[in-house]
This record gives C-alpha cells, structure tokens and sequence, in this order.
C-alpha cells in the first residue's frame, strides 16, 4: 500500500506573546543568535525601543544583523511586504534559510492603522508560501488589547505562549477570515467644506486633477517630498481608476488629525489581496502604481467590493 503526505510549506510564521522586557529579550535574542550560529543571515524590524533592547543585549554579536525601526520602515503596514521583508529576504543567497523578527503592531497604532496591520500579518503566510522563510512576529500581551492578540492566533499558523518558549499549532489559525473581515468600508470623506478637494475624473482629465490635488495639497500644508508624494499617489491612483476600474472615478484631498488624505473611489473590483505588496521584479512593465503608494505614503486604507473599491492614503503635514 502506498502512502502519501502534504508537502510541509518551509515558510515558519510564530507569533511570540511576551509580557515585560525580560520575556522579550528570553524569546527574540536566542531567535537571532540560533541563526547567526548557523550562518543564516537574519534581520530585526522592531519599534525603536524593543530594537534598542536586543542591540543591547547582543552587543558585538549583532554586528551582522539587519536593525530596522518598524515605527519608520513599517509605519505603512502595507509596504512591510515589499519595503521590509521581502526586500532582506530577496537579498539573501539562494539556498539559505532567512530568519526576520517582525513586529508591525504596537499599542500605540491608530484606530486607522489597526486593521492595515492585522491584515499584513494575515497576508504573510500567502506572500511567503513555499519559501524556506522564518518571520517571529512578537505580541506585547501587557499592551495589546484582547482583539490584537485574538486577531495574532488567526494569522500566524503556529503560536508561542507568554512564558512558554515552546511553538504549537493556533487552533484559531484563519488568515483568509481576517482579510476578509478588515475589508471593511472606509467613514465616509468629507463632501464638502473648508481645506476639502473634491473632482470627479477620466481618462482626459487625469492631468488637470493631479495638478489641481497638489495645489490643493500646498494650500494643506505640504512641501517639497510631499508635495512630489501627493503628485504620485494621485496620478498613480487615477490612472488605474481609467485603466481598471470603469474608466472614471472621484477623487478627495482633505485635511484629518495632521495628515493630508489622498482618496479615489472608483467602481472596479480589487481581486488580488497582495496587489501592491509584491516587490517589482526588474523587467516588470506596468502594475506598480499601488505598490509605489504604499511606499510612499504614511498609512493606506483599501475596501473592495462589489459597489468598487477605495483606496485612501495619508501623509503627514
């Protein structure tokens, strides 16, 4: 009699639950000095504070590790992906298993970056399959709030328990779920008032409404890179609202809590989860605009559905 097995994914994704400096040094240091013994290289995007920790305690073992502050390379959720993980992974000499620590969620994320960052989690385990990639993600359970740390058992297949040091299997493991439950409908943009751009566009306007979005955005406040970001969102996202979303769409450039928001809606469907968080391979033609967006822009907030999709993106004033 023949047997047959599932292939195992070589993609390893823990989350590691830790309270207090001490648990968190006891889980991600022996993480990073495991790799450095087996020459694999590895690389540590972490806010500043955590990262400050475990430079400290590696001192001059570290001098070959990759030190990321996740509160400036991941303070988009979006562009972690292509910006942070991919980008070290796809570096690396084939052949060789890459080991990452990544924390994406702190307690202090906005309400607005919440759900960008629970779906990142999620879309790892797609963006990774197969490849012989092990991404420790760390979950502060003192800090956290109980949804965060419900949503980490959902994206991450196999979990390490406060205290534990040991990986088992999330029961609650459900990436798909979690996607799916953060494509939730944007609050509505402001329709009119003061600091409010509001333009309806085609395919012969899109050049008039960039120009118009980034004088608009210099009456908001924004300058030099700004400015040249806001020029890119808009002519990014316009021109694929003409190519793949019916041919027209609305465009908002508002002011909100210090941020300049650039927003298109239009009425095509966004079917491909991970568009806009795969890195652009060299001869690629077309297809990088969302992607340019996201490393670009502060934070980017996406619903799809039936109705069209939103896509709105925030820079800082």
């Amino acid at each position: 009699m023949t047997t047959t097995t599932e292939p195992v994914d070589p993609f390893v994704h823990p989350a590691f639950f830790y309270a207090g400096a001490r648990e968190y040094l006891a889980g991600t240091v022996p993480f990073v000095r495991a790799a450095l013994t087996a020459g694999e290289p590895v690389a540590v995007a972490v806010p500043g504070e955590n990262l400050r920790l475990i430079k400290d305690e590696l001192g001059a073992d570290g001098a070959t590790v990759r030190f990321l502050d996740m509160r400036e390379a991941g303070r988009n959720p979006g562009r972690i992906i292509p910006g942070v993980l991919r980008a070290f992974a796809d570096a690396q000499q084939p052949g060789r298993r890459v080991h990452i620590i990544g924390e994406p969620v702190w307690a202090d994320r906005s309400p607005a970056e919440y759900p960008a960052c629970a779906q990142h989690e999620a879309l790892i385990n797609a963006a990774f399959q197969g490849r012989a990639v092990t991404i420790l993600c760390p979950y502060d359970t003192a800090r956290l709030d109980e949804r965060a740390l419900a949503d980490a058992h959902a994206t991450h297949p196999v979990v390490i328990a406060e205290g534990s040091g040991t990986e088992r299997p999330s029961a609650a493991y459900d990436p798909d779920t979690v996607v799916s439950r953060y494509n939730e409908p944007l609050p509505s943009a402001p329709g009119a008032g003061p600091g409010v751009l509001r333009l309806s566009f085609d395919e012969d306007s899109l050049s008039a409404v960039r120009h118009l979005a980034t004088d608009h955005g210099a009456r908001l406040g924004l300058t030099g890179l700004g400015l040249e970001n806001l020029a890119l969102i808009t002519a990014e996202l316009t021109t694929n609202s003409v190519v793949h979303g019916g041919g027209t769409g609305t465009l908002t450039v508002w002011p909100e809590d210090g941020y300049v928001l650039c927003e298109v809606r239009d009425e095509g469907r966004l079917a491909d989860p991970l568009a806009g968080r795969r890195p652009a391979t060299r001869d690629q033609r077309g297809g990088r605009g969302l992607l340019l967006v996201n490393l670009v822009a502060d934070l980017v907030r996406t619903h799809t559905g039936p109705q069209g999709t939103t896509i709105r993106a925030y820079l800082p004033r």
